[in-house]
């Protein structure tokens, strides 16, 4: 059973609120179930991405296991499918039509450290926060860091935004591999930046991963939900930085022990 398969299956068994948000460039459900009460704090967390970060939407399903003991949390595990069964499973994921183009893309059979998703957006530079002055950022399609021809030019990424802006959540965490630290600025005022990095501790001492600040990088789900929703926004990079990319299924159990109570503490401690 691949990852879309697991997610899916779980949020066919999941008998809370749930929800289909969206589909992505392949047609494929873009699925949110939410833990807890639609009651502040509510909280978006959202795992996935980058295809080849997949593992976080298993974290996520643990997450959805444990719920939370105030507000409640929508949790959207798979962000990026087509990205994500591209780099566990191959070419063969996606429609005949975009195999010679995804292929030439990537230059190789081997798809397995693909970020974008079937169109060649890397999702996570297509937000309308200083979109395109990231300083990785590409023009054209490519594996990774492709903005998009404009923002939210991708479906994945217009889905999210339309279902943020619908929940109106108090705050978003984004789940990501690797580095085990977390990003939580992006251009805040003082007032705003002292309301979050109250947030931000209770996550780095529920992970125990450090705070840092992502200074060369713009056009995130994390920055836009700053920047324009003015809300704390969380990008929880889970997973050692000598680890490979893709983290694979058998250091899941090391990436729950780490992260798997830290949506719990996040509503607490709001």
């Amino acid at each position: 059973m691949n990852v879309y398969e697991e997610v899916r299956a779980y949020y066919e068994r999941f008998r809370g609120t749930k929800r289909i948000y969206g589909k992505s460039a392949e047609g494929r459900a873009l699925f949110a179930m939410l833990i807890g009460e639609p009651s502040a704090p509510l909280g978006i967390s959202q795992a996935a991405i980058h295809g080849r970060e997949w593992i976080t939407a298993l974290l996520a399903l643990e997450h959805l296991s444990r719920g939370c003991r105030r507000g409640g949390v929508w949790v959207l595990p798979l962000t990026n499918p087509d990205g994500a069964l591209l780099s566990e499973t191959g070419l063969s994921s996606v429609s005949g039509g975009r195999r010679e183009f995804l292929g030439k893309l990537n230059g190789s059979e081997d798809f397995s450290l693909w970020k974008a998703n079937a169109e060649g957006v890397d999702l996570n530079v297509n937000f309308d926060a200083a979109w395109g002055t990231g300083a990785e950022n590409l023009r054209t399609p490519a594996p990774a860091n492709y903005i998009g021809e404009y923002p939210f030019s991708a479906p994945e990424s217009r889905a999210l935004k339309e279902f943020t802006e619908a929940a109106a959540p108090d705050f978003t965490v984004s789940w990501h591999t690797k580095g085990e630290e977390i990003y939580w600025r992006f251009r805040q005022p003082p007032l705003r930046a002292a309301r979050d990095l109250r947030l931000a501790k209770r996550l780095s001492e529920s992970t125990g991963y450090p705070l840092r600040e992502a200074k060369r990088s713009a056009g995130g789900y994390k920055d836009w939900c700053i920047e324009k929703k003015k809300i704390p926004a969380f990008t929880v990079e889970t997973g050692g930085e000598g680890w490979k990319h893709p983290i694979g299924r058998e250091r899941l159990e090391e990436l729950v022990k780490r992260n798997g109570d830290a949506l719990r503490a996040l509503t607490e401690g709001y």
